[in-house]
């Protein structure tokens, strides 16, 4: 199997592909697209994503044999998922669960916790009106919770597996203390259930190296 380039930087939405690379024990490349300064607009990158956003990979073995280019983390989840037929469940009613979860994060988990992220760790002497910084940690507290609820009782957010969904809301989780240093202005601590769950995919040795991959 020729190795799988991956272009990506060590974000959330980075880590979520470097893990799911890591545990399917799939032979890949990384190349660091530095987004501070503009890599992702040169016109190398854009052919692979039109959206200069990270990550995106080339496969150099698609479906067909050919090499395809894939953007959007989401859809390289679900992609590398099928190929490596690991973590992605065949069984049509856990497939849906897990493809639920993961639009719960490609849809709210990402954006609103970016935008708290923003709004909490970078525009604070950009935007002074108290609004936007309310509106994110109410979001970001709410989605928590609804996080917290699922994993009552669980290890992992479908079934008995790891799976694509665990990789992708993980990092993102992970990110509001680690990086946004949001600990306290989140109540992090009052969500038990989630921090365990950190805690447990953290302890994996192949998640903890996909989220050291291509750091900033």
């Amino acid at each position: 199997m020729k190795p799988i380039e991956l272009y990506s930087l060590g974000t959330p939405n980075g880590q979520k592909v470097s893990i799911a690379l890591e545990e399917m024990d799939l032979p890949y490349n990384a190349h660091k697209i530095n987004i501070m300064e503009g890599d992702q607009f040169k016109p190398e990158f854009i052919k692979i994503n039109p959206n200069s956003k990270i990550p995106a990979i080339v496969d150099p073995q698609g479906p067909d044999g050919k090499p395809l280019s894939i953007m959007e983390s989401g859809a390289i989840l679900i992609y590398l998922g099928q190929k490596s037929k690991k973590f992605y469940p065949e069984d049509p009613r856990l497939q849906s669960e897990v493809l639920q979860w993961l639009f719960f994060q490609m849809g709210g988990i990402g954006p609103m916790f970016g935008q708290f992220g923003h709004f909490y760790k970078y525009a604070k002497e950009k935007c002074d009106h108290p609004y936007p910084l309310e509106r994110y940690t109410n979001e970001a507290k709410r989605l928590l919770k609804v996080l917290d609820t699922r994993l009552e009782g669980r290890q992992y957010l479908v079934g008995e597996q790891y799976t694509i969904a665990d990789m992708a809301i993980m990092p993102w989780v992970r990110c509001l203390d680690v990086f946004y240093n949001g600990k306290e202005q989140l109540g992090l601590d009052q969500f038990k259930n989630v921090n365990a769950w950190v805690d447990h995919l953290m302890k994996r040795p192949k998640t903890a190296r996909g989220m050291e991959v291509l750091k900033p």
